[in-house]
């Protein structure tokens, strides 16, 4: 879908975040990523763990990609929210996870528009820690606010779970299979892993644009961080 006329911020108040989210950005993205579209199936799907175990599992097993792009994942319980982690490299821990004020099934809403955008907003008074350092942020999904969310210190039993099965996978979606064996199967911990190209615009403004597997950029999913100061 092309993305020139799409203005799905227009709800926002905050103008440095409008020109962040609009700031044009050259790609050769034919738009309709298949991993795009493999994530909207997700409610369907039934043995993408298996398919996540035997990517994850091998100790000594490369990420299938080894370029330097930035590894981004959305997981959630699918009567759950939707958690992000963001990873310089697949095999090692974040380096910021958040638990997003957005129900899993919302996410398969938006994504009926093939576009979907979410961004983070902090506003700050401190000017010591990095962009992605901070605590307490507002979050937007396609131009909406839907709440205020706290990046998390530790990771919880299930965020560790998740980044321990899909180490080494550098893109896929998919169901994976929870921590308990004898857990609750209607509830299953969906994901969607990607690539993305980091743009750091300052010290303050930081986006994420989905690489889709083709290799090419794109829109359809972005990720997008800004400091208010």
């Amino acid at each position: 879908m092309p993305l020139v006329h799409s203005n799905p911020f227009h709800h926002m108040e905050n103008p440095a975040l409008f020109s962040l989210l609009h700031r044009k950005k050259s790609s050769k993205s034919s738009g309709g990523g298949g991993l795009f579209r493999m994530f909207k199936l997700l409610p369907m799907l039934t043995t993408g763990c298996k398919m996540a175990a035997l990517l994850g599992g091998g100790r000594h097993r490369k990420a299938l990609l080894t370029d330097k792009a930035t590894t981004g994942t959305l997981f959630g319980y699918r009567r759950g929210r939707l958690s992000l982690a963001i990873q310089e490299d697949p095999y090692r821990l974040p380096v910021f996870v958040i638990e997003l004020p957005i129900m899993t099934t919302a996410i398969h809403k938006e994504m009926a528009s093939d576009v979907l955008r979410i961004a983070l907003e902090s506003d700050t008074k401190t000017h010591k820690k990095k962009l992605l350092e901070e605590f307490v942020w507002a979050v937007y999904c396609n131009g909406r606010k839907v709440g205020h969310s706290i990046r998390r210190l530790n990771m919880t039993d299930d965020e560790v779970h998740v980044m321990h099965l899909l180490r080494g996978v550098s893109m896929g979606a998919g169901v994976l299979p929870g921590p308990d064996k004898d857990s609750d199967a209607g509830d299953q911990m969906t994901y969607v892993r990607a690539r993305f190209e980091r743009v750091v615009g300052s010290k303050d403004s930081e986006s994420f644009y989905m690489i889709n597997p083709d290799g090419a950029s794109a829109q359809e999913l972005s990720i997008f961080f800004l400091r208010v100061r």
